[in-house]
């Protein structure tokens, strides 16, 4: 919440950072999950309430992180947040280069959904309090609405973090997708 938004309380405190020389895993991750699986295997480090953040090549993504139902499954070691290092602050992916690469993947590590999933549905992302939309927003497409109607109010949420708006747009999650994020933490993570 400190951009706007609802407060999630969460906060996450640095526990350390292991660099690993892998020309193979850097580039790999994106094209084979089986490669995937063998480096987080190797390098995943705490429990499922840690947080494993992986910096690599990931084009043609910004980044990706599997749901925690991962957890109770064979491929386990594949949960943790990937995350293009070009995306990180400061980074040459211009309008993607201020960070929310990483606070929307870990969205999706705590259970959220984008917002565009579900189109103009009636689940949507499974949290009342966003708008509904279509398909993803990118640039920053302000009062951009392709669900319209009685039943789906408001413009579509370009400034949630969990649509693909750049970064510089992206600035909020909702009351709603905070407590998604709160009870998947205590089904999955805690």
């Amino acid at each position: 919440g400190r951009t706007g938004g609802a407060n999630t309380s969460f906060g996450f405190a640095l526990a350390g950072v292991t660099r690993t020389v892998n020309e193979t895993w850097f580039t790999g991750f994106a094209a084979d999950t089986n490669l995937e699986l063998a480096a987080k295997t190797q390098l995943r480090r705490g429990g499922p309430g840690t947080l494993n953040m992986y910096l690599v090549d990931a084009d043609p993504w910004l980044g990706w992180a599997y749901f925690p139902s991962i957890l109770n499954t064979a491929d386990a070691n594949l949960d943790g947040v990937v995350i293009d290092w070009r995306s990180l602050p400061g980074g040459p992916f211009a309008i993607y280069s201020e960070g929310d690469t990483a606070t929307h993947e870990v969205g999706h590590w705590l259970s959220l959904y984008h917002t565009f999933d579900g189109g103009c549905g009636t689940k949507g992302d499974y949290v009342a309090d966003t708008a509904s939309e279509q398909s993803p927003a990118f640039n920053c497409q302000v009062g951009r609405d392709t669900c319209t109607g009685p039943s789906h109010p408001g413009v579509d949420p370009i400034i949630n973090f969990m649509d693909y708006s750049q970064d510089s747009c992206m600035y909020q999650f909702t009351a709603g997708q905070s407590a998604r994020m709160q009870a998947a933490w205590a089904a999955f993570r805690d």
